[in-house]
């Protein structure tokens, strides 16, 4: 069976909130850790959001 290519990840907010993004990433063409900024609402406020595995 061939690997995925896309694979499912958790963006974490940094504003330690619990809040998260659920994501897709292609792991061949990015492999580097995701960082973004998105709106927490918990926060109220834009954040940087990085890349964690779902457990």
């Amino acid at each position: 069976m061939a690997k995925a290519a896309s694979l499912k990840i958790k963006l974490v907010s940094s504003a330690d909130t619990g809040y998260y993004y659920v994501t897709k990433k292609n792991s061949r063409t990015q492999t580097e850790k995701l960082s973004k900024k998105k709106y927490d609402p918990i926060a109220k406020k834009h954040v940087e959001f990085r890349e964690s595995k779902i457990k």
